[in-house]
């Protein structure tokens, strides 16, 4: 009997789950957690053989829980059941010990088949999932490679504020000139074509305050 641990912030989608797959005689659900720091303390008691992890849960994520499970105890096995199939979720859910990888619009039979490759010490990925694994690295980010100077940020800063060059001249005390040469260097730097473009790369990455690496 394979015992399963469930875990997801969704009623709904944990009621799906466990009533289907209470209809498989080689599968009991051994409990149900709400978010990852729920996961972590119930897989501590009850030790299941399989946690079924969602990746975004409050308090803890997949990812987190299904690293302090996997420390604690290596032979539970953590199938990732999530809506993302991006590199940003796949690759740290994997290198946290994730032995598989689902969507959750994957067929029930599937899932449960999923389960039991999994008990046979196979791994098992969405094709998703693997075509992002298959890319090799993800190149760095601009601004990792090309650092910016302190005055540069603070261009930058001012920029992402929607200010012109006449005021970040102003807040900065320098010329609009100077103004001009450092947005030059910028836009080289991080690789963008106009200040909206910089505006949003500082947004995306942390770069909106002065300073801030």
């Amino acid at each position: 009997m394979m015992k399963v641990l469930i875990a997801d912030d969704h009623h709904v989608v944990r009621r799906g789950l466990l009533f289907f797959l209470k209809t498989q005689k080689d599968i009991e659900v051994v409990g149900e957690a709400v978010n990852g720091k729920e996961a972590v303390e119930m897989a501590e008691r009850l030790r299941p053989d399989i946690v079924l992890m969602d990746l975004v849960m409050p308090v803890m994520d997949g990812i987190q829980a299904t690293r302090k499970i996997k420390e604690k105890h290596p032979g539970i096995i953590v199938l990732m059941l999530t809506s993302f199939s991006d590199r940003d979720h796949v690759v740290p859910a994997i290198e946290a010990g994730a032995a598989g990888y689902q969507l959750k619009d994957i067929e029930p039979d599937e899932l449960v088949e999923s389960l039991r490759s999994l008990m046979r010490g196979e791994n098992t990925l969405h094709p998703k999932a693997t075509s992002e694994l298959l890319k090799g690295p993800a190149e760095p980010a601009p601004h990792t490679v090309n650092y910016l100077t302190p005055r540069e940020k603070e261009v930058l800063a001012e920029l992402t504020k929607g200010k012109s060059n006449r005021e970040i001249a102003s807040a900065l005390y320098v010329t609009e000139k100077t103004v001009k040469t450092h947005i030059s260097n910028i836009f080289t730097k991080l690789e963008v074509q106009d200040r909206t473009q910089a505006a949003l790369y500082a947004v995306k990455h942390g770069l909106t305050e002065a300073g801030m690496e």
